[in-house]
């Protein structure tokens, strides 16, 4: 599909369907990699509960390695969608290059700095002393494989952007695969321990990059050239219109991921390990969402571009609708549920399951609300209102997530802890609904 199929695909195309066949591939993309995230948990959890708990604590980092590529992945991203809506090419071409190069720069020096503060580093990340071991030789790999993550989230929300997310998918679910088969071979048939878990994730980190990145120089859409790489003030204010919210979201997220450690810390590894299974079995659940959100980003950005306002409003309200139902669904399962899906990771540890179910259900009894939260984030990113999409981005693990950490379990014990998210997600929506309503109705009046 040459460029102006694709522009009459993409402004043409009646939204259920649009959405649909963009989101299905984002939607497999996620849920395979939150899978492969599980897969980690399951394997480490046969090793021990400190374990189990310094994957917790290294999944911080990943949130920042994460945060540092959808900030560069997103800010690129939304601006080259309006820009192919807007049919400006050559713009769109210099921006995809400069996001590429930029965050491989930006996750070298991650990589470096991480790894000769790594002892202040897993500290820093909330490991007692029994966690330390295990969380040093975890994170000893992550940093290493820090450049091309980074790039990578880079060149798959590019091809997204482009309403190329078939793509970006067989890139994620191969490495995703690789990491699965891998996890196993390294734990406990090399002897590897948790740092083979480690290792299994960064080569196929590594596959996922080297796939992702021959399709961006010879596949369909914009090519990553060296040549286009001219690092300018312009590029760099619009990757931050477009990215700081997700900067917000996935650093923020880092920070509240080490508070929550760091809390749970005061009642043992085993509080530790419940909140870090909750982790993944939340993200398991809310990948999907994000894949589905990730399937309208596209949509409203080109649309917008086109000032097809119209259309973006009728693929924001279609997206939430059904966003909504599905979250209900998924809430009901967890909760009903939670016992057998805690146990899956620790069943001989009553500690951690007793932590873990507690936190899983009272997630369950906000989880519907990330429909709107979630959709007004990436409706306000995609049309670069970042203000607004900062403050939705920030509000859910800042601004609420934080403040209730610290004074929670002071006046609850524990319980503060496995209750802060519910309360965190209910403040959260209270805010975005005004933010996005506010939106919605000029573009209605426009």
């Amino acid at each position: 599909m040459n460029a102006k199929e694709k522009y009459i695909y993409m402004t043409q195309e009646p939204i259920p369907h649009l959405v649909c066949s963009l989101a299905v591939p984002t939607i497999i993309s996620m849920l395979v990699s939150s899978f492969y995230n599980m897969v980690d948990t399951f394997f480490v959890g046969r090793i021990n509960t400190s374990a189990t708990a310094a994957v917790g604590i290294v999944f911080s980092l990943m949130a920042i390695i994460q945060a540092i590529g959808f900030f560069f992945g997103h800010g690129s991203g939304n601006y080259i969608s309006r820009k192919l809506g807007a049919q400006e090419m050559e713009e769109a071409s210099l921006m995809a290059s400069f996001g590429f190069f930029a965050a491989l720069i930006a996750g070298t020096l991650l990589m470096v700095g991480g790894l000769v503060f790594i002892g202040p580093l897993a500290r820093a990340l909330g490991s007692t002393e029994t966690i330390m071991p295990y969380a040093i030789d975890y994170l000893r790999f992550i940093l290493v494989g820090a450049p091309y993550m980074t790039a990578s989230l880079v060149l798959n929300n590019q091809l997204r952007f482009q309403g190329n997310a078939f793509y970006g998918m067989i890139g994620i679910v191969s490495g995703a695969v690789i990491n699965i088969v891998l996890d196993p071979i390294l734990i406990f048939g090399l002897g590897m321990g948790i740092g083979g878990a480690a290792l299994a994730t960064i080569i196929s980190q590594f596959v996922s990059f080297v796939i992702l990145l021959s399709f961006a120089l010879k596949g369909p859409g914009i090519s990553i050239r060296w040549k286009n790489f001219h690092p300018s003030l312009h590029l760099m204010k619009e990757i931050a219109r477009g990215g700081f919210p997700s900067l917000c979201r996935q650093g923020l997220a880092s920070v509240a991921t080490i508070a929550l450690n760091v809390a749970a810390g005061a009642y043992g590894d085993a509080a530790i390990a419940g909140m870090s299974i909750v982790s993944r079995v939340s993200m398991f659940a809310n990948s999907a969402l994000i894949g589905f959100g990730q399937g309208f980003q596209p949509v409203c950005g080109f649309n917008y571009g086109a000032k097809l306002f119209h259309r973006v409003r009728e693929a924001f309200y279609f997206c939430v609708k059904y966003a909504t139902l599905f979250l209900f669904l998924v809430s009901v399962a967890g909760f009903l549920g939670a016992p057998q899906l805690v146990r899956i990771f620790r069943k001989d540890d009553l500690e951690v399951a007793a932590v873990g179910i507690a936190a899983l259900r009272f997630t369950c009894i906000s989880f519907t609300l990330n429909g709107w939260i979630v959709m007004s984030n990436m409706f306000l990113q995609s049309i670069g209102m970042a203000t607004r999409a900062s403050i939705v981005a920030a509000a859910r693990q800042g601004l609420f997530f934080l403040p209730l950490i610290a004074i929670l379990p002071s006046v609850f014990g524990v319980q503060g802890i496995e209750m802060c998210q519910m309360i965190s997600d209910i403040l959260t929506f209270f805010v975005a609904l005004p933010l996005a309503l506010g939106v919605l109705k000029k573009m209605k009046a426009a």
